[in-house]
Order: C-alpha cells, then sequence, then structure tokens
C-alpha cells in the first residue's frame, strides 16, 4: 500500500535525510494497517479478528494496526523458542555474540529511520527517540563480552584429590512482556541482548501502542544471522500474555510497567516456578537544598521532569524543595519550562513533543484536573497546549504544582506525564523522610553543592538509583537498573552483572580420578569433601 506525502515530510528529510527515511517508510509501507507477528523468523498474518491502532502521537493519524494474536499464535511462538533452544544453547558463545556484533552495527547503519520510528509511534523528540536506540546498542555492546561475563569459578583441591568446577549456563525460554514508552531500548537493550548472548531463547510480547520499532529490529537481528526461533514477537492482549505466566516451557518472565500488573506477574509466574524480574511503577524525588546553584539545577531539573514527555520512570515527577529558596527555585523552573518548544516529534526543533495516545493524554489531564480539586497550587497549566499544524495530536504542556501535601494522592502516584509537584520543606531532615515515605523507590536525587548532605542522602535514600546533582541517574549497561521497594519485584535486576545471571544459572561439578589412588578402609559419609581430619 503506498503511502502519500504529507506536509511534514520535508521536516523529516532535515532531520534524518532522504535514505534513511526511506527505509522507515519502506517498513510503515510493507506493514501499514495490518503488522504482523513474527514466529521462527517468518512474518505471519494473524487470524485474529482484533486489531489495535498505532497511531503517529504528534499527528493522531493511525499508521499501522498491531493484531491481538490469538491463543493459538502467542503457544505456537513459545513452542519455537522451546524448539530452537537446543541448538542455539549448543553453539559456543563467540558465534552467538557473532550475531550481536552484527546486530550491532546495522543498528548503527539504521540509526536515523530507527530514530524516526520511535519518534513518530511514540512522540519522543528526535534527541530522545535517538537516546532510545543508543542505549539499546550500548547494551548490546555490553553483551558482546558474554564470553567474559558468564564465566563461572574453579579451585583445585578443596579436600584432597578433589576438584570443584562452576559453570553459568542458560535456562531455556524466556518472554518478555514490554510498555510502550521505549521501544528499542527496553526489549532490546534490558531483555533480549543478555538473554539471547548467555544461550536462551525468548518470546517478545511489544506493546500494542508502538510495536513498529521492535519490529523492524528483529528484521535486522534476522538479518544478523539471528537463526530461527531464538526470537519471536507477538502483540496481544492481557489475557493471551497471561499464558506466558503459567506456561510450563517458559523458564523466567522480564517484565517493565505498572505495579499493579508487575504484583500480578510476579505472584502468578513465580507460584508456576519461574524467575522473574519485574520493574514497576516510580514516584522519583529530588531534594534541593538551600546551597544548591539554583539557576543550574532548575535548567538540569527541567529536564529531567519534562524530558520524554514525563514518559518514563526515571523522571523527576516530585521536587522537595526547603522553604527558603522555594520562590526563588519555582521562579527559574516555571521560567525553563516557559522556554520549551512544544511540536511535533519528529520536527528537529521541538524540545518537549506529544503523549503517546489520546487516551494517556487524557489520564495526565485528569491528575491534573484532580491535583487542582487537592489544592495543589498551579503554577504553570499545560492543559490547553495546542501546536498549529498538529491540532489533532497528543500535546500537554509543560505543567507544575507548587505546595504539594503528603495528603494529597498527585504527590504520591505516578502520572506519567510532563507534570512535577512541588513540595516544600524546612530542612534536610525533614525532606529525606518525606521521600522515603513514599512508596516507590525507583531513584532519587539531590542537588547541592554540600559534601556532607550529598554523603548524607546517598546513604540514607531508598532510592535504588541515585544522583548527586544529576537528575536523571541512569546507570550505563554495566551495572543494573536497580529499583527499590514497590518499583520492583524480583531478586535480580536487568543489565550489568544481574543481567547475566538473572539469564543463568549455576552448575558446579566436583571430581577425583581413582586410578592410581590407594583404596580408602572405608568412603566417609561426604566422600572425602570434608577436608578437616
Amino acid at each position: 500500500m503506498s503511502i502519500e506525502k504529507t506536509s511534514n515530510e520535508s521536516v523529516q528529510e532535515a532531520a534524518v535525510g532522504n535514505k534513511a527515511k526511506k527505509r522507515y517508510l519502506s517498513v510503515v509501507k510493507s506493514s501499514f494497517r495490518k503488522l504482523r507477528y513474527c514466529v521462527n523468523n517468518e512474518w505471519k498474518e494473524s487470524k485474529t479478528a482484533k486489531y489495535m491502532p498505532v497511531t503517529d502521537s504528534s499527528t493522531g493519524e493511525v499508521i499501522a494496526e498491531a493484531p491481538c494474536c490469538t491463543r493459538e499464535e502467542v503457544l505456537d511462538a513459545v513452542k519455537a523458542a522451546k524448539e530452537a533452544y537446543p541448538g542455539w544453547r549448543s553453539t559456543p558463545v563467540q558465534q552467538r555474540i557473532e550475531v550481536m556484533f552484527k546486530l550491532k552495527a546495522l543498528m548503527d547503519e539504521h540509526l536515523d529511520a530507527l530514530t524516526l520510528s520511535v519518534s513518530k509511534e511514540l512522540g519522543k523528540n528526535l534527541d530522545e527517540a535517538r537516546g532510545d536506540v543508543i542505549k539499546a546498542i550500548e547494551v548490546m555492546e555490553c553483551a558482546c563480552a558474554t564470553p567474559y561475563l558468564m564465566q563461572g569459578d574453579s579451585l583445585m583441591n578443596i579436600s584432597r584429590g578433589h576438584d570443584t568446577v562452576m559453570f553459568r549456563e542458560p535456562l531455556g525460554v524466556f518472554a518478555g512482556i514490554v510498555p510502550f514508552n521505549f521501544p528499542a531500548m527496553i526489549p532490546w537493550g534490558w531483555m533480549i541482548p543478555f538473554c539471547i548472548s548467555c544461550g536462551n531463547t525468548f518470546v517478545l510480547k511489544s506493546a500494542s501502542l508502538t510495536p513498529i520499532t521492535s519490529m523492524r529490529i528483529l528484521e535486522l537481528a534476522i538479518e544478523a544471522g539471528l537463526p530461527k526461533g531464538v526470537v519471536n514477537l507477538v502483540t496481544c492482549s492481557r489475557n493471551e500474555a497471561d499464558l506466558l505466566l503459567e506456561h510450563p516451557d517458559v523458564r523466567g518472565i522480564s517484565f517493565v510497567g505498572s505495579t499493579s500488573v508487575g504484583k500480578h506477574i510476579y505472584s502468578t509466574a513465580a507460584l508456576n516456578g519461574k524467575r522473574v524480574q519485574c520493574l514497576t511503577e516510580a514516584k522519583n524525588h529530588a531534594l534541593v537544598l538551600r546551597d544548591a546553584e539554583l539557576d543550574v539545577a532548575a535548567q538540569r531539573i527541567t529536564n529531567s521532569t519534562f524530558g520524554c514527555a514525563g514518559m518514563r520512570c526515571m523522571a523527576l515527577p516530585a521536587l522537595v524543595v526547603e522553604e527558603c529558596v522555594a520562590d526563588e527555585f519555582v521562579s527559574y523552573l516555571k521560567h525553563y519550562a516557559e522556554t520549551l518548544k512544544i511540536g511535533c516529534a519528529y520536527d528537529p526543533a521541538t524540545q518537549l513533543g506529544p503523549v503517546v495516545s489520546a487516551e494517556h493524554k487524557q489520564f495526565v489531564t485528569n491528575w491534573i484536573n484532580k491535583a487542582e480539586q487537592e489544592g495543589a497550587k498551579l503554577i504553570l497549566d499545560g492543559r490547553k497546549t495546542v501546536v498549529p499544524g498538529y491540532e489533532k495530536g497528543y500535546f500537554i504542556g509543560p505543567t507544575i504544582f507548587d505546595h504539594v501535601t503528603e495528603e494529597m494522592t498527585c504527590g504520591q502516584e505516578e502520572v506519567f506525564g510532563p507534570v512535577t509537584f512541588i513540595k516544600r520543606v524546612k530542612d534536610f531532615e525533614e525532606g529525606i523522610t518525606l521521600m522515603n515515605r513514599n512508596q516507590f523507590a525507583n531513584g532519587s536525587a539531590i542537588f547541592t553543592e554540600s559534601g556532607h548532605y550529598a554523603r548524607e542522602f546517598t546513604f540514607r535514600t531508598d532510592g535504588g538509583m541515585v544522583g548527586v546533582n544529576v537528575g536523571i541517574p541512569v546507570p550505563v549497561s554495566y551495572f543494573p537498573f536497580c529499583g527499590h521497594k514497590n518499583s520492583f519485584f524480583g531478586d535480580l535486576h536487568c543489565m550489568g552483572r544481574d543481567g547475566v545471571q538473572f539469564y543463568t544459572e549455576s552448575k558446579t561439578i566436583t571430581s577425583r580420578w581413582l586410578k592410581g589412588t590407594v583404596k580408602a578402609k572405608k568412603v566417609s559419609t561426604w566422600e572425602g569433601t570434608i577436608a578437616r581430619e
């Protein structure tokens, strides 16, 4: 099906170039209206009668429809992964990471097109969308070190004549259930690279709102030499996704999304004997002290709060500010928020794009309405934002509330939009106590020039990822993404050594060679593995 030239095409060309634009349009063209699912490296048309719209968030236009795959199609994906596992596990690790090397190179080659794909289907500006793809590439690069990261341990002569070796081995089929907000980084960064490099196979339940980028990366993986069945992709509803939680052939689940769903997934999958990691909601707080460089802090927090239109679990939607500098800080923050250029996501000049869908725009708007009803003071209102030429886009401007108290739910729950809530405190002690009362603890930050308070904060905060004058303290891929409290359910986090351990299990081999040894008078209960006489 052909795609007509749009009024935005010249903007797209300026942003990513004709060659990259044609690559992206070819993907949309080949799958426009009816996207397919992938099993055994074959893209298949679903037998479902239900399709879910994928929109250009800047225009509101439906650009594709994702299938709500049937129960049988999801089970076929698991079957393909199971059948591919023995051969993939037996493939030497060096050959497995050759696929990752080639995929990383293809991702670099197609970076501009993938950037535009994220920007169109999600609404991130081009810089944010590019970062989404680059963070996936970063983990692929780290996964290329799997031969080192997957190494075990050994010790000779643990007792007389006995040696022990420990290996790390893959488990089998894993499934990933992902949200809409990072269509490249979460499935193709946090989950798949370490999973398959360690020798497992994978079933990806892609986000139905933003599946195109993830599908395109799977096409590149196949081009890179990924064997049939190693990665399979479906889009479906929660009903079909629940099959993965109980399926006897699925050994583990990785999930990113809401806390309520994460609790369901964790309890159900764990009850069925699976490994589970669930990365869930957040309400990250930043503590701004009186000695902070307020102008610079406000500029950085503007990015932390409103970047990606607030649709990231490491955003800073709650700011705890010492009362004596709160008025000055709020004036700086309002100034920087008002200067953000709101516009079409793939316009290179845009700093704040739309949210993902009409439904999500209404969700965020409802929270703004509720904050007003709860008595928070509205400093900047983004509800009436309209972008000329993109009147049907899902835009919400930066929104700031001040004088938010602990009784207000708006300051406690995740809003997931370009909205921030300011809470005033008298000093450091009141601030960190307030922050730690929140049920979530994904990340936290402090803005200060005091080494004493910075150290005290990092020691006492409940946040799992902590920033000192850094608003978005997301670790690079050789460290774990480690949320705490109701922001994470599981034992092992994604990325870093945690990622390798999650996708492998330990096996120890203790050996003794009997030929040439003197026959013992008797064999002890512990077969000689106790070294004490």
